[in-house]
């Protein structure tokens, strides 16, 4: 039975996705930061699927227990993990120029510097194992800084380029990077803001994840029409761009 690693796993996007995997035969692995919802996810999976799966406890923020938990989390796995999947992610106060230190922190480390310490140690065991694959969330919003999220947008930006170069250094191990940019998901993180549209149900995005992981893409846009209006946005000059409100 295949062994998945997903980090996060009971936010909105991840827990529809971890029954993607569960559906088609996949044990899975899950890390939360709440123990008992983590676990009861873990429970469900095994109840309805009928394949192994285990809680975790991690949070991106304890930068000291990283190592620790991957570690766990290879073992587990038997020392051949099928790949692993970060749906972490933290969108922070509106408007961001209002966030204390503290919170800059927190949005920066939770969808930046956190997550690059996770994957960095899973890139590490992945590449000695020479087989796998590294999926991890990004955002559309890193494709340009808006005013209304900048440090969000920021954070996502620098997690893709992250990607982006980890793909180039794994490949030549066999192991598959795939960066993941979804649109406004219909998830707590955003539930209530203004300005969003053409929102996806996070059942979708979760099947958009698990195909292009399937089919081996390096860059996936979800739903898939954010690729072109994405295109557009970072094609208007920069003397317009700052005029508008975004």
């Amino acid at each position: 039975m295949p062994v998945v690693l997903i980090l996060g796993a009971t936010s909105g996007i991840a827990r529809p996705l971890a029954e993607e995997f569960a559906r088609r035969g996949y044990a899975c692995l899950l890390t939360g930061r709440d123990e008992y919802e983590t676990q009861a996810l873990a429970s469900d999976l095994a109840l309805r699927y009928g394949v192994r799966a285990e809680a975790l406890v991690l949070d991106v923020l304890d930068f000291a227990s990283h190592q620790a938990v991957i570690d766990r989390c290879f073992e587990r796995a038997g020392g051949n993990l099928a790949g692993a999947v970060l749906c972490i992610g933290y969108l922070g106060p509106t408007p961001p120029a209002e966030a204390g230190p503290a919170e800059v922190r927190r949005i920066l480390d939770s969808n930046f510097t956190g997550c690059v310490s996770l994957l960095n140690l899973l890139a590490a065991r992945l590449a000695q194992q020479q087989s796998g694959f590294i999926c991890a969330i990004s955002s559309v919003a890193g494709d340009r800084g808006r005013q209304s999220n900048f440090l969000y947008c920021a954070a996502k930006a620098g997690l893709t380029a992250y990607l982006q170069g980890l793909r180039n250094y794994l490949f030549r191990f066999g192991v598959r990077v795939i960066t993941v940019k979804p649109g406004f998901v219909d998830t707590p993180m955003t539930y209530g803001r203004q300005g969003t549209f053409l929102v996806a149900s996070p059942e979708s995005v979760a099947r958009g994840i698990y195909k292009a992981i399937e089919r081996g893409q390096d860059v996936v846009y979800l739903p898939w029409f954010w690729r072109p209006i994405m295109l557009l946005v970072r094609l208007i000059p920069e003397w317009l761009f700052k005029r508008l409100r975004l």
